[in-house]
């Protein structure tokens, strides 16, 4: 992939962890134009268009992602989903099962699909929570929805906001920490980790994670005025004193 490609990549994922489907299907249709090999592109792009009401387009992203990689669990129940608002009940259900096969449950277990939805809901009663400035209780929830399923980078990085807001600046760099790790393009988990080590007198890392954002998204403004008020140049170093 090249880079122009990487960048798109970048932004489509970017305005999809925020859900701004519109504006991240612009960005994840010219990925698969330029290179149809990715499933999980294929995966949000459907996801896109099935939240904008395009549900022939959407099948056919979530049918593509399944062909490219036939076990992706999260892809058959979206599909499933989509076949069902389009009355297609027994397409549905076979892609239903087709999830549960290949979801790795075992009998009595939770599949990956109702894990991902029960760990939305304990997130949705953080963010009510954190609302009413409740801290405590949306770290707590936040936590739990995390204990369901700890790869959700975007509740991570509500948990590290959440800690970060009621003080706890060192708990929230190991939580931003931990979403860049899981997810090196999530420029919102990179910015807000620079902003946190930058807090803590850790200059030189905050530099590292702003410099690695214009790396990922070159241009980016919000890395760029981060740097600037830190007075650093984009290369993570002082500005030059001026020459008598």
């Amino acid at each position: 992939m090249d880079d122009v490609l990487k960048e798109k990549l970048a932004l489509g994922r970017l305005h999809y962890a925020r859900r701004e489907f519109a504006r991240a299907e612009q960005y994840l249709t010219q990925v698969v134009e330029g290179n149809p090999t990715f499933a999980d592109v294929y995966n949000m792009l459907g996801v896109c268009l099935h939240d904008q009401g395009h549900y022939q387009k959407a099948q056919r992203a979530f049918e593509a992602a399944l062909r490219l990689n036939p076990a992706y669990t999260d892809a058959a129940l979206n599909l499933a989903i989509t076949y069902n608002d389009t009355g297609k009940y027994h397409e549905a259900q076979q892609a239903y099962q087709q999830a549960l096969t290949t979801s790795g449950a075992a009998p009595g277990q939770l599949d990956n699909f109702v894990r991902g939805k029960l760990a939305n809901m304990y997130a949705d009663i953080g963010d009510v929570y954190l609302s009413a400035g409740l801290y405590p209780e949306a770290i707590s929830e936040l936590r739990r929805a995390l204990s369901i399923s700890p790869t959700f980078v975007d509740i991570r990085a509500r948990l590290a906001g959440a800690l970060r807001d009621s003080g706890r600046r060192d708990e929230a760099i190991v939580e931003y920490e931990e979403v860049v790790r899981q997810n090196p393009a999530f420029v919102p988990g990179r910015l807000n980790l620079g902003l946190c080590l930058f807090a803590a007198g850790r200059l030189g890392e905050a530099s590292d994670q702003w410099n690695e954002v214009l790396r990922v998204s070159p241009g980016n403004h919000s890395a760029e005025i981060y740097l600037k008020f830190a007075g650093l140049d984009p290369s993570g170093a002082p500005p030059a004193a001026p020459r008598q």
